[in-house]
């Protein structure tokens, strides 16, 4: 084995420990294909470890007042802020995507830090003096215990730092991540900064696992709530198995987000969106713009400026600052996207631009796929409604907006819709109308600020409550509704009360 290949190790109990596992996995660099670390298979008594430690930090983490514990996260930011560079470039190393899209991957993390700075505030509850005579109720928001957040490989920072560990922290609880193995090295050098920031020991716990090793944390009885992001198969499983264990649990699955272009659209300008929104982190990611419905009209014209952008984008090694369009994950996932292409042509898709044959001068080893783009992709082909999680964007045709609108709410998924026209009518009837839970109006990537929900519908999300903004606190914490009333010195004396209901029934009639 390659000397410089680094063995990692997991994050239990406030300390980096080596896993006493005989198996590990590959992490790539996936611009070089080189190996260059590999994450513990780690044994199921090193999870019921982590799992041990989260619960013993419990206690003492979430009897610490919401003030105090987001000074932790204030910190944090700060060290993150400092570090943003470095995060990045590690992101862009283990991932692949290019440099721009992996500092946004960073700056998405920090934002939800910084919005979960604010949980005092969005902890406070309704309270009403009075509510009947002489009875007075408040309504708390508590923290529940320990959390398992479960994470995919596509975005290192965002999803297992921003996503879960924020807001589960400052609602009180404790954690216990199951990173990628792909890409763990960005949570594990994040979390280094969690406890730099003054975390105390077992407050968040990382571990690189399999399924296997990884079904301990949906049915532990320490475990008191499950958040998943990654494939549906995955997810449906996740979500059954936990919520049967009488677990909460939301799971943000697949998607095949669809942009409705119409004939009054600004031609360029919605290409150039188009191509950025499916290219972007080479198209793996579930916000990603991989189909999109255009009206006859102007179709031609839009193939053919969306086939001339995506011919121009640079592909490059992801740490390159020129590059426009990075590598895939690993060579198992390039080979998975490669054969949906060939899927696409063997369903009947006109294939306008092929990517396959992309090789890339002295990075020859890395995992690169260049842009593919189909055309005439029609209703029931696979390729224009399963998610490919490539650089490959399929068009599909429609006479006018009603066409275009049902074939986008025909999708099985509803993560985002996104829709271009420079018609305030159109545009409305879309936000109104469509299935997704996330709409783009002339914004190919209408992913929200950390303030607000990642609002997925339909089999891109199961739960009920949504990760990030108020959601995603109200998906960490559980309501506590406390009901008071003082005796006068002739109630004591009396010693009875005035019905079953101990005074607490409306007086309103």
């Amino acid at each position: 084995m390659n000397s410089e290949i680094r063995e990692l190790g997991y994050h239990s109990g406030g300390e980096l420990r080596r896993s006493r596992t005989a198996s590990y996995m590959d992490c790539f660099d996936p611009s070089t294909g080189e190996l260059v670390a590999r994450a513990p298979r780690c044994l199921p008594e090193e999870v019921e470890e982590a799992i041990a430690a989260a619960a013993a930090a419990y206690p003492a983490w979430s009897g610490t007042p919401a003030t105090k514990r987001v000074q932790v996260l204030f910190r944090l930011k700060a060290l993150m802020d400092a570090q943003v560079e470095e995060l990045a470039e590690l992101v862009a190393r283990e991932h692949g995507k290019v440099w721009d899209e992996a500092m946004g991957d960073v700056l998405k993390a920090i934002e939800v830090v910084e919005f979960a700075c604010g949980a005092p505030s969005l902890l406070a509850g309704p309270a009403l003096m009075d509510c009947s005579p002489g009875y007075d109720t408040s309504q708390y928001r508590e923290s529940l215990g320990v959390f398992a957040g479960i994470v995919p490989w596509n975005f290192p920072a965002m999803i297992p730092m921003g996503w879960m560990a924020p807001l589960c922290l400052a609602a009180g609880n404790t954690m216990v991540l199951k990173a990628a193995s792909y890409t763990p090295r960005t949570a594990l050098r994040i979390i280094e900064l969690w406890y730099e920031a003054g975390l105390p020991p077992g407050v968040l716990n990382l571990v690189t696992c399999s399924r296997a090793e990884a079904e301990l944390l949906l049915r532990h009885p320490s475990i008191a709530g499950v958040s998943f992001v990654g494939s549906s198969s995955v997810g449906r499983h996740v979500y059954e198995a936990a919520a049967a264990a009488g677990k909460r649990v939301q799971c943000l699955t697949e998607a095949k987000n669809h942009a409705l272009v119409l004939a009054d659209a600004a031609l360029e300008r919605s290409a150039a969106g188009i191509v950025n929104s499916a290219c972007g982190c080479a198209g793996e990611r579930c916000m990603a713009l991989p189909v999109v419905v255009a009206e006859e009209a102007i179709a031609d014209e839009l193939v053919a400026a969306l086939r001339r952008r995506m011919s121009e984008l640079k592909v490059g090694p992801a740490y390159d600052r020129s590059s426009r369009l990075g590598p895939l994950v690993n060579a198992e996932h390039r080979a998975s996207v490669e054969a949906w292409i060939e899927r696409g042509v063997a369903e009947g898709a006109e294939l306008v631009l092929d990517g396959r044959a992309l090789r890339v001068p002295g990075y020859e080893g890395g995992f690169y796929l260049g842009p593919t783009l189909f055309d005439r992709v029609a209703p029931g082909m696979a390729v224009g409604e399963r998610e490919i999680f490539g650089p490959v964007l399929c068009v599909k045709r429609a006479r006018d907006f009603e066409e275009g609108l049902a074939l986008m709410n025909a999708s099985e998924f509803a993560n985002g819709s996104v829709i271009y026209t420079r018609s305030g009518y159109y545009a409305r009837e879309f936000a109104r109308r469509s299935h997704g839970g996330m709409v783009g109006i002339n914004v190919g990537i209408p992913v929200p600020l950390g303030l607000f929900g990642f609002t997925g519908r339909k089999a891109s999300f199961l739960g009920d409550l949504h990760a990030m903004g108020a959601d995603g606190l109200r998906f960490y914490t559980d309501l506590k509704s406390v009901t008071s009333h003082w005796f006068s010195d002739e109630e004591a004396r009396e010693g009875s009360v005035r019905n079953s209901w101990d005074g607490m029934i409306s007086t309103t009639r």
